[in-house]
């Protein structure tokens, strides 16, 4: 399948979802991948790339100073938490995909780009009308859950 993958040169999730149940299966590794075992895998995996930025201080986007064997470990890394993930959404039920662009247009609601173009402020410190992004999230989370459902 890789080779399919690497001629079309588009890796959807559903895709690694895929591989991975196969993979899984293959090792007869179901019985493992319970929630709660994949989310511990899953948090020691961004510990392994933690480690790799440990004490490098802020790092250049593209790593312009590190060397090949590196970038390759990061890959490595971030390709087990990508691959965790994955798994752990299938496991759980969760379109991942769909979770993720529901996520993005919450966070439009949530941090609207003229209120905060350029800003690193959390939500509740942003300067904006009561009626454009005040309060909890919860009432821009249920704005959006509708509009998405609706879809």
């Amino acid at each position: 399948m890789t080779d399919v993958l690497e001629k079309e040169g588009v890796v959807t999730v559903e895709d690694l979802r895929n591989k991975m149940a196969e993979f899984a299966r293959e090792r007869d590794w179901d019985q493992y991948h319970s929630p709660r075992n994949l989310l511990l895998a899953l948090v020691g995996e961004v510990g392994e790339l933690s480690e790799i930025f440990q004490w490098k201080g802020e790092v250049p986007r593209g790593l312009p100073d590190w060397k090949e064997e590196e970038k390759l470990h990061v890959g490595e890394e971030l390709s087990d938490v990508l691959l965790y993930l994955v798994r752990l959404s299938d496991i759980c039920g969760v379109d991942l995909g769909k979770a993720a662009l529901r996520k993005i247009e919450m966070n439009a609601i949530k941090y609207p780009a003229k209120h905060c173009l350029g800003s690193s402020e959390k939500r509740t410190q942003i300067n904006v009308d009561k009626g454009n992004v005040s309060g909890d999230s919860g009432s821009a989370a249920a704005a959006v859950a509708d509009q998405v459902i609706k879809h």
